[in-house]
């Protein structure tokens, strides 16, 4: 099966600079969690030995309590087992743009705004560059797919600003219980076109009207 031609949008004689510059903002913002958590931990090093030095345990007991009571409870964990794949997802996502072409002549990367877990895998929030588009994160659905060890990846144009882009990791079935905040809540789900006309519902339509279009 041939591949798509977006696949190679550069040609194969020209040089480009090398991939993954950008501004330092954008670079504080790929590594926004390691960032907050270094410094969280850099402050705990800091001001919990000054604090048993002195005889006050109480800051102690809360960070003690902090960390205990999520690990020993099924939601606890299942919240940080779902936004741990969050941050693997979210730099995989970023390292195969890295490795494609889905990245500008000045070798800038796509932005990924935002990531939340779903009941599948998780779901990104992206703002492409100039010179990208949806169509070619769909090219590259199979690249993405492996490079975040998922099963399969879909991809979602907005339908108003062309330049927001969903990916959506499926790893795994659909896990019961409520749903997560996500970004159907911040958008809604009608806000989104599927590249992928298998992958298309109705925009119009409420689910209790697809049910019984369906019956």
């Amino acid at each position: 099966m041939p591949r798509n031609p977006r696949n190679q949008i550069y040609p194969a004689n020209e040089d480009l600079p090398a991939a993954g510059r950008g501004g330092l903002l954008a670079r504080f913002w790929r590594w926004r969690t390691e960032l907050l958590l270094l410094a969280l931990l850099g402050l705990v090093a800091l001001t919990l030995p000054a604090a048993v030095r002195g005889g006050h345990w109480t800051p102690f007991a809360v960070l003690a309590g902090a960390v205990s009571a999520p690990a020993v409870t099924r939601t606890g964990r299942n919240w940080a087992v779902a936004h741990f794949w969050c941050v693997v997802s979210r730099h995989r996502l970023q390292r195969t743009c890295l490795e494609t072409t889905m990245h500008t002549r000045s070798g800038r990367i796509p932005l990924v705004l935002w990531i939340t877990p779903t009941r599948t895998g998780e779901k990104a929030l992206i703002l492409t560059r100039a010179g990208i588009s949806a169509a070619e994160f769909e090219a590259y659905a199979e690249e993405i797919a492996a490079a975040c060890w998922a099963r399969s990846a879909n991809v979602y144009r907005h339908r108003r600003w062309a330049q927001l882009v969903v990916v959506e990791v499926v790893r795994r079935e659909e896990l019961p219980g409520a749903l997560p905040p996500g970004l159907e809540r911040l958008y809604g789900r009608r806000a989104w076109m599927a590249l992928r006309h298998d992958l298309e519902e109705p925009p119009d339509l409420l689910p209790r009207e697809r049910a019984l279009i369906a019956a």
